[in-house]
């Protein structure tokens, strides 16, 4: 007796594991071998340069020289270019750090508008009687700090959820 064709589940993938294939090959067009250095650009030079500025193509040289290093591209605001430039060895220093390697030698400059980044919403601060309230509902905490912070917290719940 022949049994049927045992089918395989399979399970749902990821999202995340979906798009980075495709997101990995649009940004290797571009000469970025990892999306790293767009999505973590804020980290590498710091919020205030990265509100100015975006990374937009590392390009290696094709010698076969061991000590050839790539060029980064950058696009940068107006006058921010001179900021750049005056903080170049130190952004390819936080580059080459952050990829634990030297992996950047030079960069290249280009003036031009920039993306704007979104803005984390503010978290505006709970009225001192809601978080009163919530520290009664709860009782008393043995760390008073802990206490005044999950009070804090239930008051910034509570608020969005009547918000909304």
């Amino acid at each position: 007796m022949i049994s049927p064709p045992v089918r395989k589940r399979r399970s749902a993938a990821p999202l995340a594991d979906l798009v980075g294939q495709c997101v990995n090959q649009a940004f290797s067009r571009q000469g970025f071998a990892a999306v790293d250095i767009v999505t973590h650009w804020d980290d590498i030079v710091g919020p205030e340069l990265a509100r100015r500025s975006e990374p937009m193509r590392l390009y290696w040289p094709r010698r076969e020289e061991p000590d050839a290093v790539g060029t980064l591209t950058v696009r940068v605001e107006g006058a921010y270019a001179i900021e750049l430039q005056h903080l170049a060895p130190i952004v390819m220093e936080r580059v080459n750090r952050y990829f634990g390697w030297r992996c950047v030698g030079r960069i290249a400059i280009r003036q031009g508008p920039v993306a704007p980044r979104a803005v984390p919403p503010r978290v505006l601060e709970p009225e001192a009687a809601a978080v009163e309230e919530v520290a009664r509902e709860l009782g008393p905490f043995e760390d008073a700090a802990l206490g005044r912070s999950i009070a804090r917290l239930g008051a910034l719940v509570r608020g969005r959820v009547t918000r909304a």
